[in-house]
């Protein structure tokens, strides 16, 4: 790395303190939590986009280019069919309900227990979820700066701490604005770099990636097994983003910071244009990092050579002992057709970016290229940690423990920073431990789907399902919970986005069931359920 890489990964850093300090002015409890409900559009929209995609996408959409296809991109397909049930569904429940919370709604649909069940089911997904996150983008950060990955973790966790305990949400929000301009650039950087050093231009950039293979777009092929099926990933992507953005509190807090009903929906579009925006650029940049291999296949065989440490593949022998007489490296420039082959069955397809930017990015690009996975990093620490503590004090200690609620706000603000500092820690703790557990497309879904999608049935229940009880959504919910955790070890070759249908599915299916069992004894009730007609219709009010 040259200096003025460091130059740029200071001025960074500098900047995100500097927000946190200066936003930290005079902070009420509403400020910390909801940034004075006036927030605009912009930052609101910007703000989903960056905390949601997280440093688990700006590694995985390249990789998963580079190395399986571009079926991903029915990631944007889900996306824009579940934006209406955000935009006329989710949004306007919690705006005219004025809740501090998505759990709120919860409770006043059916009982406080659901609402702590709920609200504990996200913390236990955020906090798994900022450590898996966290995780991912520190291999890269670590292998490109040539640090240890402990050192890397536990810096920008300090970082992201300190500026959201000072500055609250507002702080948070406008951080991952900048952070979001900070990896679009990054992004048309990159692809432009990768362009103009090959020879062959967009035309022959793309027929050299499609040249030979298959179902690189859709592979409609029934199977829970194969990766990146493309019913797997409409279905379960689809619920994936429908719990992300209308069951999630990272989300929800966004929307109620805004100044308006309006404002959220407004703003929950702009985060939509902007997945449309940086999604197929990262996977473009997966494309033409494959391309740029098959060019070049000797700049990837020192990946190859650390991974297999001397001793080639079983399938490269050849039942002989003529492979392990040639050396790693040697036998890969004497075959390079065998590289890129090699590359995707050891499954180091998310080396291939952070080894083109070793080797091509000019000083102060490199640079930007680690700034901008530190930005998806502390987006997914500030946001997580941030809207964790206000679950906890909002859905726990203010409802449980109110007497634990103290009487001054210069107290309340203290509180509530101790506690981002207190979850913040524990977040880098485990990010430290969490280990190898897949790539790093599998070690999101499966850290989220096991509470995610028992989460989103939830919701659902409560807001189309009037004959839905208490008691039915909370065996519901626990029940799906256990078993689709239970399930991802006992099919562990499974592809993991199929979890997220899974615990969806059998949580809506107990919940209705025991319901069904349970619902007789609330047949003569004169309390309408606060549904979603119940709420738009406005007789909640009455």
């Amino acid at each position: 790395m040259h200096l003025l890489d460091y130059g740029v990964i200071l001025a960074y850093l500098l900047v995100s303190v500097g927000l946190g300090i200066y936003f930290g002015r005079n902070q009420s409890r509403k400020e910390f939590f909801a940034a004075g409900k006036s927030m605009g559009w912009l930052p609101v929209g910007l703000s989903v986009m960056a905390t949601l995609f997280s440093s688990n996408s700006f590694v995985m959409y390249p990789s998963i280019a580079y190395g399986s296809g571009l079926r991903i991109c029915l990631f944007l397909v889900s996306v824009s069919l579940m934006a209406p049930l955000i935009l006329w569904v989710f949004i306007p429940v919690y705006s005219r309900l004025n809740c501090q919370t998505a759990y709120e709604y919860l409770e006043r649909r059916f009982h406080v227990s659901v609402r702590s069940l709920a609200s504990g089911l996200f913390v236990l997904l955020r906090i798994g979820w900022m450590a898996s996150a966290t995780f991912a983008a520190s291999v890269v950060l670590a292998n490109v700066m040539q640090v240890s990955q402990i050192s890397v973790i536990v810096v920008l966790g300090i970082v992201s701490i300190f500026y959201t305990m000072l500055g609250g949400l507002r702080a948070v929000m406008w951080t991952d604005v900048i952070q979001f301009f900070i990896f679009t650039l990054t992004i048309i950087l990159t692809l432009g770099l990768i362009l103009s050093q090959t020879e062959l231009g967009v035309s022959g950039v793309i027929s050299t990636y499609f040249e030979g293979r298959s179902n690189l777009l859709v592979d409609f092929t029934p199977s829970m097994t194969l990766e990146y099926g493309s019913w797997a990933l409409l279905i379960g992507l689809f619920l994936e983003a429908l719990s992300a953005f209308g069951a999630d509190q990272v989300a929800v807090q966004r929307y109620i910071a805004a100044r308006s009903e309006r404002t959220s929906q407004v703003g929950f579009m702009i985060n939509v244009i902007g997945m449309w925006t940086v999604v197929p650029g990262l996977l473009a940049v997966g494309v033409g990092l494959y391309t740029h291999y098959q060019q070049f296949p000797e700049e990837m065989v020192t990946v190859l050579a650390t991974e297999l440490d001397g001793e080639l593949p079983d399938w490269r022998t050849n039942g002989t002992d003529h492979g392990n007489r040639m050396p790693v490296p040697e036998y890969y420039q004497s075959y390079p057709e065998y590289v890129a082959e090699d590359i995707r069955a050891l499954n180091l397809q998310d080396q291939a970016l952070p080894q083109y930017v070793r080797l091509h990015f000019p000083p102060g690009v490199v640079g930007l290229f680690l700034v901008a996975l530190m930005a998806a990093v502390m987006s997914s620490i500030d946001s997580g940690i941030h809207s964790v503590t206000t679950a906890l004090m909002v859905d726990f200690r203010d409802r449980h423990f109110a007497h634990w609620k103290p009487k001054t706000n210069k107290i309340e603000v203290l509180q509530d920073r101790a506690l981002v500092i207190l979850i913040g820690l524990l977040s880098v703790v485990l990010a430290c431990n969490v280990g190898e557990m897949g790539d790093v497309f599998a070690i999101g879904k499966k850290v989220t789907a096991g509470f995610g999608g028992p989460l989103l049935a939830l919701f659902i229940m409560a807001l189309f399902f009037k004959r839905s009880t208490t008691a039915g959504v909370m065996v519901g919910t626990l029940a799906g919970a256990v078993i689709t955790i239970a399930l991802m070890y006992g099919a562990s070759d499974w592809f993991s986005v199929w979890f997220w249908p899974i615990g969806f599915g059998l949580t809506m299916g107990i919940s209705l069931l025991v319901s069904f069992l349970t619902g007789a004894q609330h047949q003569d009730s004169e309390a309408e359920p606060l549904t979603f007609w119940t709420v738009i219709q406005g007789r909640h009010q009455k």
